[in-house]
């Protein structure tokens, strides 16, 4: 189990990136925010446990690919379903497989980074009682928000269909590295 972090604080409201919009046009229920269900993930053992094994199992089944070379687009969010996808695609198909496995969606937030290349990248927070924890596709770790050397610019939000600023001073207009 991990040591209590600090949390990733909204900072105001932000506009989504244009392929997440989409994507929820394709997949309206893996957008659907139901305010019933926990804001937080209660971090058990079995919970700690089910979010390392998907994170890992993920980043070694799904093949990296940018967008360009897999769709032809610059910037398309999908759920890696053919096996091959890009950083979005990972965390999208994370989070799929962890609602089913018993974790709030709505604690289970789709966040746009700054990387260590300088470049937009797409990365899963997940909000717990022991603070915000990143699935990320460029390691198996899952680290708290605050150590993965990222720049966080923005995530989508806990109470509304939004997404949230989280003070990063740039936005890139895809997230399409591998």
């Amino acid at each position: 189990m991990p040591a209590p972090a600090t949390l990733a604080a909204p900072v105001g409201a932000a506009r989504p990136i244009a392929a997440w919009v989409a994507f929820c046009e394709r997949y309206a229920a893996e957008c659907a925010l139901d305010a019933n269900e926990p804001a937080r993930i209660t971090l058990t053992p079995a919970a700690w446990t089910t979010i390392t094994t998907v994170n890992r199992r993920i980043n070694a089944a799904i093949r990296p690919v940018t967008d360009l070379d897999h769709w032809g687009t610059p910037d398309r969010w999908d759920l890696a379903e053919d096996g091959a996808g890009d950083c979005e695609d990972f965390q999208l198909l994370k989070r799929k497989l962890l609602a089913e496995a018993g974790l709030p969606r709505r604690a289970m937030r789709m966040t746009v980074v700054i990387d260590e290349k300088g470049e937009g990248h797409a990365v899963l927070t997940l909000i717990t009682d022991r603070g915000d924890f990143i699935l990320d596709n460029k390691t198996g770790a899952v680290l708290p928000w605050h150590r993965t050397g990222y720049v966080f610019i923005k995530r989508e939000g806990t109470d509304a269909v939004a997404w949230v600023s989280l003070g990063g001073v740039t936005s890139p207009t895809t997230t399409a590295n591998r």
